[in-house]
């Protein structure tokens, strides 16, 4: 599947892509759900799931030969929806595959099923990174070929979903200490931690949790040990909502704005489905 795609945006509401199943060029893996990746209640957590979804790609990126030629890659934004919970001691099927490509940078679907009926859903931005200047690097010829087989996009742009929030209007802030389990092999907070203080607001709003959720957060700049990191909420009621797009008129949107004083490191948005 190599034709033309212009990779439109359909921004927080939008639709992703089913899974082509079957379908040789879909990774296929299956593990159990262990003590440590659910809350109380026995639920997979959000921050587990990101770091399941991390771990496929690195499998997937080994089993197509690409490990050493593309080793680096960062996530730009990462899109996942809660359907139905995944509960204790079930057994994970995570199936991964392409759903938009560029020379730089691609969208990759994960979708984790339960065997008892749980679903979550993501996907992900992750743009390649040149070891030598950290910057974007072009995806060889035969790595494109290989993602392209999933997708027809093969002109996907960037465009960000997401504005931070203001200090001034906040709901609420609080401060988040970084700690040195958060930091990862690059020196930065892993994306998983990010995921960590959605867990905590939604700790705090169970109704939320009473039907199928979205979460996304968008990354702009890495965070660091030593960061006084703060947590900035606004709550925008129905009715208020466009600038997140009409399709979100009818719902409440909560935005937690990742912030280093001035300086805005992500954006996670959350709304019911």
């Amino acid at each position: 599947m190599t034709t033309s795609g212009a990779g439109v945006s359909k921004g927080l509401l939008k639709p992703m892509m089913p899974v082509p199943d079957p379908h040789p060029d879909v990774f296929d893996v299956e593990w159990p759900l262990r003590v440590a990746d659910v809350n109380r209640e026995g639920r997979l957590k959000f921050d587990a799931a990101t770091r399941h979804i991390q771990d496929i790609g690195s499998d997937q990126l080994r089993e197509m030969g690409f490990e050493e030629t593309h080793p680096l890659w960062i996530v730009r934004r990462t899109m996942i929806d809660l359907i139905r919970p995944i509960e204790f001691k079930d057994m994970l099927r995570l199936r991964r595959w392409c759903s938009g490509t560029s020379n730089r940078w691609c969208e990759m679907r994960v979708r984790i099923d339960g065997r008892k009926g749980g679903l979550m859903e993501s996907e992900a931005f992750w743009i390649n990174i040149n070891r030598e200047t950290q910057g974007p690097a072009r995806i060889s010829d035969d790595f494109i070929a290989g993602l392209q087989r999933t997708t027809p996009v093969n002109r996907l742009r960037w465009k960000a979903y997401l504005k931070p929030g203001s200090r001034e209007d906040a709901e609420h802030a609080r401060r988040y200490p970084v700690r040195v389990s958060d930091i990862d092999i690059f020196d930065h907070m892993n994306n998983s931690v990010y995921w960590s203080v959605v867990e905590d607001y939604l700790h705090e709003q169970p109704e939320l949790m009473a039907g199928p959720v979205r979460v996304t957060i968008e990354h702009d700049l890495p965070v660091a040990l030593g960061d006084e990191l703060d947590i900035i909420r606004h709550v925008h009621p129905a009715g208020s909502t466009d600038q997140f797009g009409e399709e979100l008129t009818d719902r409440t949107v909560t935005t937690l704005t990742y912030a280093v004083g001035d300086v805005t490191k992500a954006v996670a948005c959350i709304f019911a489905l």
